[in-house]
């Protein structure tokens, strides 16, 4: 099976380089990756990389805790947009959801979502599954699928626990068809992204990416 087309090249550390980001994107290319996943100062650099090709490029906003103001996610998003970002993979404010503070939720992401859409741009919403109880990650996809966004996104590579097929295929089974599923965090082999695949994920964020399709991928630690 051919993952390519699935994956989102990933490279967020933060001394990240323009010299890593033109490598990035070279492989995207090459590989024949959905997108790159930058740093959104690298945004305007990965534009010029990847310009008259397929490859999208992605960014992250309120990476990687999400905790910072509905005002500064927005208008992260709004200057991710007007750099080129085609999509933005943005991390909810889990003391929020902790809280059960639905307003807040709504507050910090419907915004964003509406914007990004008038651009189309697409959203990938974080949530952070691997340490979300069964019941908050079904209240995730009833919110976030009222809110329209394009899809949900299993983590951000930060938290003690990454993708699990369990937690893909949970919200594969209460997302509309048209919400779509992100797995990534700890995705290092070939056969476990595979796995996730078949399990309903759509895209996989990975930073082994050129090993894992190239079957060379080990078990060091990568961040997504």
């Amino acid at each position: 099976m051919n993952i390519a087309p699935f994956i989102d090249h990933t490279l967020l550390k933060p001394t990240t380089t323009s010299v890593e980001t033109k490598k990035l994107c070279e492989e995207a290319v090459r590989f024949g990756f959905a997108a790159v996943c930058v740093p959104p100062v690298m945004i305007g650099h990965a534009k010029e990389f990847t310009k008259d090709t397929p490859v999208k490029v992605a960014t992250v906003i309120g990476f990687p805790f999400g905790y910072s103001s509905p005002t500064a996610k927005l208008a992260e998003a709004k200057d991710a947009m007007e750099s080129g970002a085609d999509e933005l993979d943005v991390v909810i404010n889990l003391i929020a959801l902790r809280a059960d503070d639905r307003n807040h939720l709504q507050m910090e992401m419907l915004p964003i979502i509406e914007a990004a859409h008038l651009q189309k741009c697409l959203v990938k919403v974080i949530i952070e599954s691997g340490i979300l109880s069964n019941a908050e990650i079904l209240f995730c996809c009833k919110l976030y699928s009222e809110m329209q966004a394009d899809f949900m996104k299993t983590s951000t590579g930060y938290a003690e626990k990454g993708a699990t097929l369990e937690a893909v295929k949970l919200m594969k089974a209460n997302l509309p068809a048209s919400v779509k599923i992100k797995a990534s965090g700890g995705i290092r082999t070939y056969e476990f992204a595979v796995s996730l695949i078949d399990a309903g994920a759509s895209r996989l964020g990975c930073s082994a990416s050129v090993e894992i399709v190239s079957g060379t991928s080990s078990n060091q630690q990568v961040i997504y």
